[in-house]
């Protein structure tokens, strides 16, 4: 059963707050480099994490990260301090999903560890399901 909080907005818009668990894992070191990126880049407040799914890609689907302000249909998360955006539509291809933040010589970024793809491409950042 999921629990959810309605939150008025200063713009007299309704905001879904999830108290359950995040959908996806996020590992500390991607955490950790995401909350660097928003300080870093002036990310404005009202700006959360967005996870998501689009199609395209050469496997079928890719992977949406980045920040963006909430839109209606977003599902909205609490991640150690970061507001997490996601359309409940995406969480079939993302129920499960790892994100990591890799660091080494022949591979530095974000890496998806994503239990419901059947297939992958060779750069790691589309699937297919």
């Amino acid at each position: 059963m999921e629990n959810v909080l309605n939150l008025e907005k200063n713009d007299s818009k309704m905001s879904n707050i999830s108290t359950d668990i995040l959908p996806v894992q996020i590992t500390e070191t991607a955490t950790a480099q995401l909350k660097n990126i928003k300080t870093s880049q002036n990310i404005p407040d009202d700006h959360g994490l967005r996870i998501g799914v689009k199609g395209g890609g050469c496997a079928g689907f890719s992977y949406i990260l980045g920040f963006d302000k909430p839109k209606e249909n977003d599902q909205v998360f609490e991640h150690e301090g970061l507001r997490v955006f996601m359309e409940k539509s995406h969480g079939i291809y993302l129920l499960g999903m790892e994100i990591d933040w890799v660091e080494g010589l022949n591979n530095r970024g974000f890496s998806f560890n994503n239990p419901n793809a059947s297939d992958t491409c060779g750069c790691g950042t589309s699937f297919s399901a």
